[in-house]
C-alpha cells in the first residue's frame, strides 16, 4: 500500500531536517513524501534540497496559509493513504507507517488514528501532554473530542468523495475536516494503540488566549457549516479535555 506523506514548511530552516529524516527512516517501502514550501526566506529550502532524491514533489511558492499548503500537497498525492507530518513535527516511531498500512489492511477502514506525543518545542525528548486516540466513539465529537490530526491517516478516496480543508477557517479547518469526514459522513474509522506523531507545543491554535479562544469559536461554526446544531458549550469542553492531557502518561 503507498503511502503519500505531505509535510508544509514556511521558514523552518531550525526544524526540518528532524522531520525530514523521520520520514526517510521508515521501514516500510512505498512512501511518497511530499514537501510543500511557502516560499521561505531562511535556508529551509536548501535544506530540503539536500532530500531531493527521498523526495517525490517540492513545490515552493507563496501560499494563503497552513491549510491551502496542505489542499496543495493533497492534489498532487497518489497514494493509497495519505499522512500530514509538518515541519518541525516527527514520526514518532520508525515503524509508524508499517503499523498503519497493516491497520488499513487488516481492518478494511477509511481512517485510522493513533495517539500523539506533544512534546516540548525546544527539547523534544520532553513529553509535555500525551494525546491518547482511544477507542472510536463518533457520538464523541460532542463532547468535545476529536482524535489527533496529525496522528490520523485518511484514505484518498475519501478526500476525493468529501473535499479538503476549508481555508475560510483559519485555525481549526482540520477539526471541521475530521467532523465532516468521520462524524457527518460517517465513514469507516479504526484506532491504532500506537503513537505515531510527535510534535512540537506552540503551534496555531495554541500559541495564545486570543488563538485558542478563535479556535474555539471556529470548532462552533465548524458544526454549523456542516449543517448541524451543537451546544455552544463544546468551546468550554474542547479546552477541558486538552487540559486532562497533562495528566495523562504514554
Amino acid at each position: 500500500m503507498k503511502v503519500s506523506v505531505i509535510t508544509v514548511c514556511r521558514n523552518a530552516g531550525a526544524e526540518i531536517d528532524a522531520t525530514l529524516r523521520s520520514v526517510l527512516m521508515q521501514d516500510h517501502a512505498d512512501i511518497e513524501h511530499i514537501v510543500i514550501d511557502g516560499a521561505s526566506t531562511d535556508d529551509t529550502l536548501a535544506r530540503v534540497k539536500r532530500y531531493a532524491e527521498c523526495i517525490a514533489h517540492l513545490v515552493s511558492e507563496p501560499d494563503e496559509g497552513v491549510y491551502d499548503a496542505m489542499n496543495k500537497g493533497l492534489r498532487l498525492a497518489t497514494g493509497e493513504v495519505i499522512a500530514f507530518v509538518n515541519a518541525g513535527d516527527m514520526l514518532a516511531r520508525r515503524d509508524v507507517a508499517t503499523r498503519m498500512v497493516q491497520a488499513f489492511e487488516h481492518t478494511g477502514a477509511d481512517a485510522v488514528y493513533g495517539d500523539a506525543l506533544m512534546v516540548d518545542p525546544v527539547n523534544i525528548t520532553r513529553v509535555k501532554r500525551f494525546w491518547k486516540g482511544g477507542v472510536f466513539d463518533r457520538a464523541a465529537f460532542r463532547r468535545g473530542w476529536m482524535p489527533p490530526h496529525l496522528g490520523t491517516w485518511v484514505r484518498r478516496a475519501v478526500y476525493e468523495a468529501h473535499g479538503g480543508f476549508r481555508t475560510e477557517l483559519r485555525v481549526a479547518a482540520d477539526y471541521e475536516l475530521l467532523l465532516r469526514f468521520m462524524y457527518v459522513n460517517r465513514i469507516r474509522v479504526h484506532y491504532e494503540p500506537v503513537a505515531v506523531v510527535r510534535f512540537r507545543l506552540g503551534g496555531v491554535s495554541n500559541r495564545s488566549l486570543a488563538h485558542i479562544w478563535r479556535a474555539n469559536r471556529e470548532v462552533y461554526k465548524a458544526w454549523a457549516m456542516n449543517g448541524e446544531r451543537i451546544s455552544p458549550f463544546i468551546a468550554v469542553l474542547k479546552p477541558l479535555r486538552k487540559l486532562a492531557q497533562y495528566f495523562q502518561r504514554a
